[in-house]
């Protein structure tokens, strides 16, 4: 399905499992080559557990977004900000079924779309997934610091945004 037919919505609660499964999948894709796929299943069930989900649906100053198709849940992005004015990019997964077809891209103007006091947008991704990187360094997201989530090696990026006229 083209990316053109794609549903992008707050999640609610019911939107839960779709997207725990989805995270599960993206997850082990890119990690399981780096780290020990055991490992990998601890680390979500701690990240993603249904719980801290749940307390993010309504958190404040915060977006939990799904990309939906005919099929349901194929995408998924959640950010918060922080100051000063800079939207964290913490989730921004598509199903690998999925992947290439511009939703990640539709989700991260989304995200943004949402916070337009944002001046800067910021995240990490693996330093090991080199097609997350290439997606953000073509988004214009330049590399400001290198680092360790759970033993992994990580790149933290981010991108400035144009200054509404005053």
């Amino acid at each position: 399905m083209h990316a053109a037919a794609l549903l992008i919505r707050p999640a609610g609660t019911a939107d839960l499992g779709a997207v725990r499964a989805l995270l599960r999948v993206t997850w082990h894709q890119v990690y399981d080559r780096i780290l020990d796929p055991g490992r990998v299943e601890e680390i979500i069930g701690r990240w993603h557990a249904e719980a801290l989900l749940t307390s993010q649906l309504d958190r404040p100053r915060s977006s939990f977004l799904v990309a939906c198709d005919a099929g349901g849940v194929v995408g998924h992005g959640f950010a918060y900000m922080r100051e000063p004015a800079t939207l964290v990019i913490s989730r921004l997964y598509v199903l690998p079924s999925h992947q290439g077809r511009g939703i990640g891209l539709r989700l991260l103007e989304a995200l943004q779309e949402r916070h337009p006091e944002a001046a800067t947008l910021h995240l990490f991704t693996a330093a090991e997934n080199p097609r997350a990187v290439a997606f953000y360094r073509r988004e214009g997201f330049t590399l400001v610091e290198e680092g360790v989530e759970e033993g992994a090696r990580v790149l933290h990026m981010e991108k400035s945004l144009p200054r509404p006229p005053a």
